[in-house]
């Protein structure tokens, strides 16, 4: 038998076979924290409460964590002595374990769990680790100052299905990967290749790595079909992040035999909102219509404000067909042609969605206001309702702006109302990051043809501002409900800004001239707010304002609240988007609970519920940002040899990166190719420098460009300097 490695294309590897790895997406539990525990404790026999203990954890989480433990039994990760207690099968003093980054370059950094420094991983050292697995490291040294350690074992794949391009010869074939993180690439045998001919996108399965070979073995699972076909492209990127493009037939079969009649009985059991006017502000391409705002005027200046959500946990009911469907995924998906839904269209555009002149089933936020937005009384229930009027942000827009037009006085009082209550947030501390987005205008096949500007404008920050109340107030009053015994409950939270991060964007923006005070915790928002006010309307506020998100936290669901640190709220969570999101789903439930007097969910199980959602939504928004930067690269293809202007973005040892101001398209000048000079990267002072001419590029400098050529394969643009 001939072997692999001597039809690598890529730089040898070495390492050992992972045996009993989970499949594809194992998901997130407590195996790698559990790990680094008995790492602490020089793999010390524990049992579980010495686990919870040891890891920092109360007593609630003990079935998420016994629930892990089995699992690691039957992986055989752990064993169990003969007192009952747990340890590692395998365990070796020093070693580290954690999550594998690795760059495009290919350079690895383990991410500890442990919350010591990052170590280095230089490919080499690799083994059979692909990015994102979790891994167990042993160190090696420094490297630049920074640890640097070698991988001895794969303890969890991130994943084994991969995308990628066959290519295929007389007698085996390999998967190079989309991915320019997985470093090697999939060997296949022909009669595995499922009818893939060469140069087509097929999703691979890898199915093991012999020892001493330099690249796993893998069957095709699916093929995709041409590199470069818009549909192709955009089921690659679903399956890039294992995000579902269709829905199985026993789901949508489901979905057609939901009973969609609202029945007398069924509305004498709700708060009946049909009469009071009632309209949708949505985008102009919308179709799942989740809320809707009624409008009532009472005595002494005192509004009513109906916020109304489509009712989805009524047709769909925990554990059935369209409930697990609708959990695995978590999230509808936008990418940059469509949205796939979280639900099948018949629920998430027909029997949900909140149209025009149709009776809906609500779930209801209502709130009277005076005209201080002051709440006077609030009510949280089941309701009815039938919306008056479709509006598109524009069409709202224009209304206001005209002062003439369907429902101007409730358009202007709600208007009025969202002003107060954003001045009150930001006050409080709550950061606004306003800006606006480009959008790619597409034709019948996919192909972009222009670019436009997406601003946000006053109706869409009404709807917003309502939304954020009704989120706030329901984690407020679920969470204060039981004061002394909180209820488990889903909250949204964000934590605070990291230092490291802070100074870096502090001393980014010095680079455009502008000042941002330094400051810590809560001081710190009103700081980046200040900033985001100074640069708008400047040529560098896009940058400045993805500069500014960057240093953020990410903000994830969780039943243990630490509060909102980019809204300026100690309660927040989601209610008010079901159709799109399955944690909305889980809070209306918890919700109904909580005002039929019932107890609360099991805390493990919405803990785990939580992480499994924080997961899924950080992988559609990588799978929409792809999509934007396939069309970006597909767009600046049919502007090759033209000439614009930009902004550097980014310096390295190998190029500049500018985005250009008329479209925000990214690319890179590579300093070998650039005509003139000897041109090098001054790290200390974080610039690049001409040798002979001491010209200068630094971030911020405005820069001319001409598009030199685009890479759909690795999204990525190449430009060369126009002096």
């Amino acid at each position: 038998m001939f072997r692999l490695k001597i039809m690598s294309r890529k730089k040898k590897k070495s390492g050992q076979e992972k045996k009993g790895s989970p499949g594809k997406s194992a998901g997130q539990d407590l195996s790698v924290a559990v790990i680094a525990a008995f790492k602490r404790e020089e793999n010390r026999p524990m049992n579980y409460k010495q686990l919870l203990a040891s890891m920092g954890l109360h007593k609630p989480a003990k079935g998420v964590l016994q629930r892990t433990l089995e699992k690691m039994l039957y992986s055989d990760l752990l064993d169990v002595t003969s007192r009952g207690k747990y340890r590692l099968v395998d365990f070796t003093p020093g070693e580290l374990t954690g999550v594998l980054q690795v760059t495009r370059r290919g350079v690895g950094y383990l991410l500890t769990e442990q919350g010591e420094e990052d170590v280095v991983i230089n490919p080499k050292d690799m083994g059979t680790a692909f990015d994102g697995d979790t891994v167990a490291v042993v160190l090696k040294g420094k490297r630049s100052g920074q640890p640097s350690g070698r991988i001895v074992k794969v303890l969890q794949r991130a994943s084994t299905t991969f995308v990628g391009v066959i290519q295929i010869s007389e007698r085996y074939a390999f998967v190079v990967p989309s991915n320019q993180r997985i470093h090697v690439d999939i060997f296949v045998l022909r009669s595995n290749i499922g009818g893939a001919r060469n140069g087509q996108k097929v999703i691979v399965e890898m199915t093991g790595w012999p020892d001493e070979s330099e690249n796993p073995v893998g069957k095709v699972v699916a093929v995709l079909g041409n590199p470069g076909d818009h549909e192709v492209e955009m089921h690659a990127i679903m399956a890039e992040f294992g995000l579902p493009m269709d829905f199985k037939a026993s789901v949508q079969e489901a979905a057609d035999k939901v009973d969609t009649q609202i029945t007398p009985a069924e509305i004498k059991r709700r708060r009946d909102f049909r009469k009071a006017t009632t309209f949708t502000i949505d985008p102009v391409d919308a179709k799942d219509f989740d809320d809707a705002l009624s409008v009532e005027f009472l005595k002494n200046g005192v509004v009513r404000v109906g916020i109304h959500i489509a009712d989805v946990s009524h047709y769909v009911q925990p554990g059935d067909v369209l409930d697990n469907e609708a959990y695995q995924r978590a999230t509808s998906v936008y990418l940059v042609d469509r949205v796939v839904p979280m639900l099948p269209e018949v629920l998430s555009n027909l029997v949900c969605s909140l149209r025009p002149e149709e009776e809906k089933l609500c779930f209801s936020a209502v709130f009277d206001l005076d005209e201080n937005a002051a709440i006077k009384t609030e009510w949280f229930g089941r309701t009815v309702i039938r919306s008056d009027h479709r509006f598109t942000y524009e069409a709202a827009q224009e209304v206001i702006d005209a002062q003439k037009g369907p429902y101007l006085k409730e358009l202007n009082t709600l208007l009025g109302l969202s002003k107060i209550m954003r001045k009150a947030r930001t006050a409080f501390g709550a950061i606004e990051f306003g800006g606006s987005e480009v959008r790619f205008d597409l034709d019948d096949n996919g192909k972009p043809i222009g670019v436009r500007e997406k601003k946000l404008q006053d109706t869409n920050r009404l709807i917003e501002d309502f939304m954020l109340l009704a989120n706030q107030r329901v984690a407020m009053f679920v969470s204060q409900r039981k004061p002394d015994n909180p209820i488990p409950f889903v909250y949204r939270v964000h934590n605070e800004p990291d230092e490291d991060k802070l100074t870096e964007l502090r001393a980014f923006a010095q680079r455009f001239g502008h000042e941002m005070k330094a400051a810590k915790n809560k001081s710190a928002a009103f700081a980046i707010t200040e900033l985001l006010r100074n640069v708008a309307g400047k040529p560098e506020e896009n940058l400045l304002r993805h500069m500014a998100i960057r240093s953020m936290a990410k903000a994830v669901y969780s039943t243990q609240n630490i509060g909102h640190y980019g809204l300026g709220f100690q309660f927040y969570t989601h209610f008010t988007s079901p159709i799109r999101r399955y944690p909305d789903v889980m809070v209306h439930r918890v919700l109904e609970r909580v005002l039929q007097g019932e107890s609360g969910p099991d805390q493990d199980t919405l803990e785990s519920s939580c992480r499994h959602c924080s997961l899924q939504e950080r992988k559609a928004s990588e799978a929409e940002r792809m999509s934007i930067k396939y069309k970006q690269v597909e767009f600046m293809m049919e502007r090759v040899g033209e000439v614009f202007e930009g902004i550097v973005s980014g310096l390295t040892s190998w190029g500049i990166f500018v985005v250009l101001n008329d479209n925000a398209c990214e690319g890179m000048m590579n300093l070998q190719q650039m005509e003139g000079d000897y041109f090098v990267f001054d790290e200390e002072r974080y610039r690049v420098v001409g040798k002979r001419t001491k010209t200068v590029f630094e971030i911020g400098d405005t820069v001319t460009i001409r598009v030199v050529r685009g890479d759909l394969i690795n999204l990525q643009l190449d430009f060369e300097w126009v002096p």
